[in-house]
């Protein structure tokens, strides 16, 4: 049995607004298809990782257990629900990764979904805040306060940077058009995403409703398998690294804005790869907030503390740059259920490298990155996927 293992399918609902009513019903519309994608039979998945984050979205938890009343053939299947606040995708999908590569089996299904537009606003800030050190970090304004904070405390130390911010909005929503899976295809502008207006108000400190991303439904699946069994089937996206650092989860025990937890987990995933940050050809990084993205501009590497508005300035991070970032729209456009995203993350790189994804496609993508957060920067995900097959 090959000890590395690989993406071999995939699923992905449209994120949005939904009518599916429950988490059941979201895991249903991709699990098969996800099998199918791969080549696989039920018969053949010997573990299943299920990514919900839940914490008050839905009364039903146990969520591992619902993969089989949609998919009756994986009722006797190992099936294990893991959350870690907006990793939560990226917890199961590595999961899945560790049970394959330890050599317990060969084929495992990843499921992660979130619905969350059937609650009700104030319910809905309250739970988010749960993946927050509520001691000492819960306030009126959420979890984009939290991230209100941040920003204000970049402005302080490096100057007010609203206009940059602005220019990744509006750079997500333009790539969000080519994503047919997207909650929001529409291209804003910059001029609306910099301008304070009644149709796009401060949400908190200088953070506008631009800045933010999306209250969003929605599933996506992955089927990873091991080397060789990755070699028997149509597709195989290997990880050329993947590593995952914690940092403090009390802001106040930490500089807020260095990110430090994900530089290291970029720092140590491009040493094992072996590469630069020049060598990859796009990321899906976690854009919750803009600044969020213009920070982790700086963990991955593309700029030194301080300039990573630069990158957002000259251009280097959208189609045709440097480096493009969110070609999916990312999180700010394609949306955010919080326990799909890191897997959705990953299927949107796995179909670049692929030559599978339509309009977004990346012409010649061959390496991809993916950085995936729980919480301000405290779980933090880095795979570097390439296509082996």
């Amino acid at each position: 049995m090959g000890k590395g293992a690989a993406i071999v399918g995939w699923a992905h609902t449209p994120f949005g607004r939904l009518e599916e009513p429950d988490v059941e019903s979201l895991i249903g519309r991709v699990a098969a298809d996800a099998l199918e994608h791969a080549g696989v039979a039920p018969s053949d998945v010997d573990a299943i990782t299920v990514g919900v984050y839940n914490n008050g979205f839905s009364r039903q938890a146990f969520e591992g257990s619902l993969v089989a009343l949609n998919v009756p053939e994986l009722a006797y299947v190992p099936s294990t629900h893991l959350e870690n606040a907006c990793a939560t995708g990226s917890a199961a999908l590595y999961a899945a990764l560790d049970f394959i590569e330890s050599g317990r089996g060969r084929i495992a299904l990843v499921i992660g979904a979130e619905k969350m537009t059937a609650t009700a606003s104030a319910e809905l800030g309250d739970i988010l805040l749960t993946a927050c050190y509520r001691k000492e970090e819960a306030g009126d304004a959420g979890f984009a306060g939290i991230f209100g904070r941040i920003a204000q405390t970049y402005f302080q130390r490096y100057g007010d940077r609203s206009e940059e911010l602005a220019m990744i909005a509006a750079k997500n929503h333009v790539h969000g058009l080519s994503n047919p899976l997207a909650h929001m295809r529409k291209d804003f502008g910059f001029d609306f995403c910099n301008t304070v207006s009644e149709k796009n108000p401060l949400v908190a400190g200088p953070l506008r409703r631009t800045d933010c991303s999306l209250v969003s439904d929605g599933a996506a699946a992955l089927v990873v398998a091991d080397a060789e069994t990755a070699q028997s089937l149509e597709r195989a996206i290997s990880f050329r690294a993947r590593r995952h650092a914690n940092d403090m989860l009390p802001l106040s025990r930490r500089d807020p804005i260095a990110f430090e937890g994900a530089r290291r987990a970029w720092t140590k995933a491009r040493e094992d790869a072996g590469i630069s940050i020049d060598d990859l050809d796009l990321v899906e990084t976690h854009d919750c907030f803009t600044v969020a993205e213009m920070i982790e501009y700086e963990a991955m590497g593309l700029a030194e503390p301080g300039q990573g508005w630069r990158v957002a300035r000259e251009g280097q991070s959208s189609r045709g740059g440097r480096l493009p970032v969110n070609l999916s729209g990312g999180l700010k456009s394609r949306g955010h259920p919080l326990g799909a995203t890191g897997v959705s993350q990953h299927v949107m790189v796995a179909m670049q490298l692929m030559g599978e994804a339509g309009e977004m496609q990346l012409p010649g993508a061959a390496l991809g990155g993916v950085f995936n957060m729980g919480g301000a920067a405290v779980a933090n995900y880095v795979s570097i996927l390439e296509r082996s097959k």
